[in-house]
C-alpha cells in the first residue's frame, strides 16, 4: 500500500478538494483506496458522503485507543473508496495524546494493519503544523503539497519542507515530496505567473 498525505499548513489552498477527487478518480482506474480524513472540520468526510454528526466510531476514537482501524472504517457509497471519518472531536486529540508514548506513530500503526487491503491510502491533513499532520506525516510515504500562486506561497513552503525535513530525520526516514500542485492557477495573473516560476527554481 503506497500512503501518501496531501499537506500544507495553509487552509484554502485545495488539499480536500485534492484528495477526494484523487481518491475517486485511483477508484476509477481500478485501485482500492483508504481515504483518512485528519482535518477536524471533516470536509473530506462529508464530501464523501459519511454524515459527521452520527459517527460512532471515527479517526479520532482511533487515535486516542477507543476503537480499532476496522471498527472506525466507513464506506463511502458515492466514491466506492473506503474512509476513516473525521469528527469535531478530533480537535481535542493533540491535548488527550499529549502524555501517550509514541503519539507520534498512531496512525502509522493504525495503516499497517490494512497494508494488504489497498493500493493506496491517502490522508487529508489540517490546515496546520500540529499532532494530526505530524500523525499523517509519520505514517506517509510521500507528500504532495498542494500551493495557491499567490504572495505568501513560498514562505509558508519553506516553513513546510524545513518540517519534512525534520520528520525524515527523526520519525520517518523514507518521507519524500511527490510534488508541488499549483491548484486556482489563473494563466492571466502575472503574479500568479511569477510565483509559479519560483516555485520551479525553489
Amino acid at each position: 500500500m503506497r500512503v501518501l498525505a496531501v499537506a500544507n499548513q495553509k487552509g484554502g489552498v485545495g488539499k480536500t478538494t485534492t484528495a477526494v477527487n484523487l481518491a475517486a478518480s485511483l477508484v476509477h482506474l481500478g485501485k482500492r483506496v483508504l481515504l483518512v480524513d485528519l482535518d477536524p472540520q471533516a470536509n473530506a468526510t462529508m464530501g464523501s458522503g459519511i454524515d459527521k454528526a452520527h459517527l460512532r466510531h471515527s479517526v479520532y476514537s482511533l487515535l486516542i485507543g477507543k476503537s480499532d482501524v476496522r471498527q472506525a472504517r466507513q464506506r463511502s457509497e458515492t466514491g466506492n473508496f473506503d474512509l476513516l471519518p473525521a469528527c469535531r472531536d478530533l480537535g481535542g486529540a493533540e491535548v488527550e495524546l499529549v502524555d501517550v508514548e509514541q503519539r507520534e506513530f498512531r496512525l502509522k500503526q493504525a495503516l499497517e494493519e490494512l497494508a494488504g487491503e489497498y493500493d493506496y491510502a491517502l490522508i487529508d491533513c489540517p490546515p496546520a503544523l500540529n499532532l494530526l499532520t505530524l500523525n499523517g506525516l509519520v505514517a506517509a510515504d510521500s507528500v504532495m503539497i498542494p500551493m495557491q500562486c499567490e504572495y505568501y506561497a513560498l514562505e509558508g513552503l519553506t516553513d513546510l519542507v524545513n518540517t519534512l525535513k525534520r520528520i525524515k530525520q527523526s520519525l520517518n526516514r523514507r518521507i519524500e515530496i511527490e510534488g508541488l500542485l499549483r491548484t486556482m492557477f489563473d494563466p492571466r495573473s502575472t503574479l500568479s505567473q511569477q510565483v509559479s516560476d519560483q516555485l520551479v527554481k525553489h
